[in-house]
């Protein structure tokens, strides 16, 4: 437990399991108040965040879809109000729909744009005027290595995650004056539901591209974001910062 967040009410979304879900921990455990948004939650959901919250009044959910655009509209409105001051976002929402872009379907394309950066658009559109007014906040979106470096297969994820660099760089510069730091973390292969599925053969091949030939755990992402997320980064904004066990050097 640590004070680092201590205070700050911040808004994460898809944090209902894997990175978010380590997100949420470690601001709960930095002393934020915590409001997770998900359109998904898993079974063990509940029993996961009634053992997390330990009685606590710090930590919320709420069902949301970050692609439509006037149910953000609402949900930010209502969140600011209720919070009296949001400080900190973090998008984090994001689907996969992996395809050679010869194979790849026109609603592959769209549904992983819309949920990874539409989402993430109307989510800052939403709450940058709030973080405007307060003259504070700090905006967090979760890209990838992908973005940087694309991969086969992954065209529309990688193109998502490249425009959601372009997008937090270009708001970073607008709300700058404003003391509002917007900035990017991508991770490179971390432990989660979707890297449990592979196979020897294939996790063997992931991690001979990755200099420290292991994957990171998901808490080692949070605490990156938590950083972001502090006063100790009062003065980083526009920034990509890659967790990714040197893969881009």
């Amino acid at each position: 437990m640590g004070d680092l967040l201590k205070g700050k009410n911040s808004i994460i979304t898809g944090g209902a399991r894997g990175i978010g879900r380590a997100i949420a921990e470690e601001f709960l455990g930095e002393g934020s108040s915590v409001t997770i948004l998900d359109k998904f939650f898993p079974d063990d959901f509940e029993i996961w965040i009634e053992k997390l919250s330990k009685g606590s009044k710090n930590l919320f959910s709420r069902s949301l879809d970050v692609t439509n655009t006037t149910e953000v509209e609402q949900t930010c409105s209502d969140l600011a109000k209720e919070m009296g001051k949001v400080d900190i976002l973090v998008n984090n929402a994001g689907i996969t729909r992996d395809k050679l872009i010869m194979r790849m379907s026109e609603e592959d394309w769209d549904s992983v744009l819309a949920v990874n950066l539409k989402g993430a658009f109307n989510m800052m559109k939403a709450l940058s005027m709030v973080m405007a007014k307060q003259r504070s906040g700090k905006i967090i979106n979760i890209s990838s290595v992908v973005g940087v470096t694309g991969n086969a297969g992954q065209s529309n994820y990688s193109a998502s995650k490249a425009g959601l660099i372009g997008l937090s760089k270009s708001v970073a510069k607008e709300l700058a004056s404003r003391n509002v730091c917007v900035n990017c973390v991508a991770p490179g292969f971390v432990e989660t539901d979707m890297t449990a599925k592979l196979n020897e053969d294939q996790r063997a091949a992931m991690l001979s591209v990755v200099p420290m030939k292991r994957t990171s755990q998901p808490a080692e992402v949070a605490g990156v974001v938590a950083f972001l997320a502090s006063n100790k980064a009062d003065y980083i904004t526009g920034q990509v910062l890659c967790v990714d066990g040197g893969m881009v050097m």
